[in-house]
């Protein structure tokens, strides 16, 4: 029975073993994520279009429900940027930023997101995250952090401008430019220099007073809380919000009372897209982060029971004045860092941050909103990569297109056109590149039972069986192109008797590809040559038997190719045999430069 409710409740495994040291290194991580956390909340709400408490409240039940609920130990959960950036994009062109509207669809956003997350892990469906590729993902953040970027500098200037893409926001900051508020700009530069100097040296200097290594390092990420405090205080001593500095104003105190959001059937359906959108990728970014970190620990992380605790994360987000969150990258490294032991650490922040709605939001009346935009530019420059667009163009031109369309598509058209426009040319390319199957022509490595590529290596090659190699499914995009390659190969040897299609790279065959082989198999009796195979997988063995293929085409199956030809060719193979008693040892053969230049040789 306990087992059975460990597995819907994580936290029981973890709970039997709870002991004084691992509640110290929670309580100490907590400490240290909760001072992080706090200008992040009120940041990313800001970002989110929302008032700076949702920030706080989308970062205490969500936190106790992942504790409840993940299976990460060090994860932590709550809003990201990224993910404030889609909720904005998805309400922005529906309800006035920080009006009632907006933050009642923000909260069914959440709630949303929760649900097909929940869905997700009741359907086993976590593997459709595995339809954003790494390169798309990469490009996504890399653009939305730009992108975030140059959104928050109308407020580093004290400047209003509007714009929904990267091209409108430049030409709006620069016409706008040379109406810049000095006080502003001078709080927010000095926040960003600060904050700069604090991620690149604050380690450092702070070991030179005598700190711990990691408590250095950890200390110094929560150093927003520093520029907070220092700017609130400059703020009130020299009336700065009566010159002209904005400030985030008066912030409700007060722990938020459960409330479930209006559920209007056309707003549903309005928000459906976009809350499909937000589940994949908090989904993917959260689970990425969990992996890396449990890896280092050889500790292991579910999939499907991520997608439970982070639906059950969202829908705690949304009954408590929230929007949607998932787990950040940069809290969970400090996370872990910090030495936290169990997913209790979260729920300790949780507390942190309910006491500091509890009594402290009156201090976040007099803080300029040029810090929180300077919090915000700080943490995602982190996240732009534009370096992998060269490192991926080097391996993959392919992933490399994939890439920069998302880039271009986020930063041009919109975070959600962006990635869509990313995973749509990813499917594309992968069509694309399965439907030109690598096929190979290969013979016997001297004194060897092993088969080789003829363009790589010094075979034997049968002067009656020719033996081909399919290094690829095969399915609808490739079926015709396997039929084309073979008619050509069987043309380039007339003097054949039989022709061996050897499969070790073949995990399926579909319809299409079967009749395709049936094709082939007819046209090669035609021309007095027979179809064989060798080295099927299992699986696709059995999906071939429950056909009525291996019935009629007449050929063998054979388990290696050594086998085959062995039983078509007994004496070429007894002469390959014999090539390496006689001291003829397998050279390299010089891979001919006229073939198949745009693909890699494989062996």
């Amino acid at each position: 029975m306990r087992e059975r409710l460990a597995r819907y409740l994580p936290c029981l495994e973890w709970a039997r073993h709870y002991d004084r040291e691992a509640a110290a290194r929670d309580g100490l991580a907590a400490l240290i994520v909760t001072l992080m956390l706090i200008p992040q909340s009120l940041a990313y709400a800001m970002l989110a279009g929302l008032p700076p408490v949702a920030g706080l409240y989308a970062s205490i039940l969500p936190l106790i429900a992942y504790t409840l609920f993940g299976t990460s130990r060090t994860l932590a959960v709550g809003p990201v940027a990224v993910i404030s950036l889609m909720t904005a994009a998805a309400l922005g062109p529906l309800f006035p930023a920080g009006s009632a509207a907006y933050a009642e669809a923000a909260m069914l956003l959440a709630l949303l997101s929760g649900a097909i997350l929940l869905a997700m892990a009741l359907l086993r469906l976590g593997f459709l995250a595995n339809f954003l590729s790494h390169p798309v993902i990469s490009g996504f953040i890399s653009a939305s952090g730009i992108l975030i970027a140059l959104g928050q500098l109308k407020h580093i200037l004290g400047i209003r401008v509007d714009g929904e893409n990267a091209a409108e926001l430049l030409l709006g900051l620069l016409a706008a430019l040379p109406g810049a508020h000095l006080p502003t700009l001078a709080i927010g530069a000095g926040s960003l220099l600060f904050l700069f100097l604090l991620r690149s040296h604050g380690a450092r200097w702070l070991r030179a007073l005598g700190l711990p290594p990691r408590l250095a390092g950890n200390l110094a990420k929560a150093g927003p809380v520093l520029a907070l405090l220092a700017s609130v205080l400059a703020v009130g001593l020299l009336d700065l919000a009566d010159a002209g500095v904005r400030v985030v104003g008066a912030v409700h105190g007060g722990l938020p009372s459960p409330t479930l959001p209006s559920l209007e059937p056309t707003l549903i359906v309005q928000l459906l897209p976009a809350a499909a959108l937000i589940s994949l990728v908090g989904f993917v970014e959260s689970v990425s982060v969990a992996q890396t970190l449990a890896a280092k620990r050889r500790q292991r992380i579910e999939p499907n029971r991520e997608l439970v605790a982070l639906g059950a994360s969202n829908v705690a987000a949304a009954l408590s004045g929230g929007f949607p969150v998932t787990g950040g990258f940069a809290r969970s490294v400090v996370n872990f860092d910090a030495g936290a032991q169990t997913p209790l650490a979260g729920a300790l922040t949780a507390v942190g941050i309910a006491v500091t709605v509890l009594f402290f939001t009156p201090l976040f009346h007099n803080l300029p909103q040029a810090v929180l935009a300077a919090t915000i530019i700080v943490a995602v420059l982190s996240l732009v990569d534009l370096g992998a667009l060269r490192r991926t163009w080097r391996y993959s031109r392919q992933d490399a297109a994939a890439m920069a369309a998302t880039m271009l598509g986020v930063l041009l058209l919109g975070v959600e056109a962006g990635i869509l426009l990313g995973v749509g040319l990813s499917l594309l390319l992968f069509l694309w590149r399965t439907s030109q199957p690598h096929i190979a022509v290969v013979g016997q490595l001297p004194g060897s039972e092993h088969f080789r590529n003829v363009e790589r290596f010094a075979v034997v090659e049968s002067p009656k069986v020719l033996s081909v190699r399919v290094d690829e499914s095969l399915y609808f995009p490739n079926a015709r192109y396997l039929e084309d390659r073979i008619a050509e190969l069987a043309g380039q040897h007339p003097q054949i008797e039989h022709l061996v299609l050897m499969c070790p790279g073949v995990n399926l065959i579909d319809a299409s590809a079967l009749e395709s082989l049936e094709a082939i198999s007819a046209r090669l009796h035609a021309a007095g040559i027979q179809l064989h195979f060798s080295e099927i997988k299992g699986p696709v063995m059995d999906r071939l038997r429950a056909s009525d293929f291996l019935d009629h085409f007449g050929g063998q199956v054979f388990i290696s190719q050594f086998e085959a030809l062995a039983a078509l060719d007994p004496q070429t193979t007894r002469q390959a045999m014999a090539q390496r008693r006689n001291g003829h040892a397998p050279q390299p053969a010089t891979p001919s430069p006229h073939k198949d230049n745009h693909r890699e040789k494989r062996p």
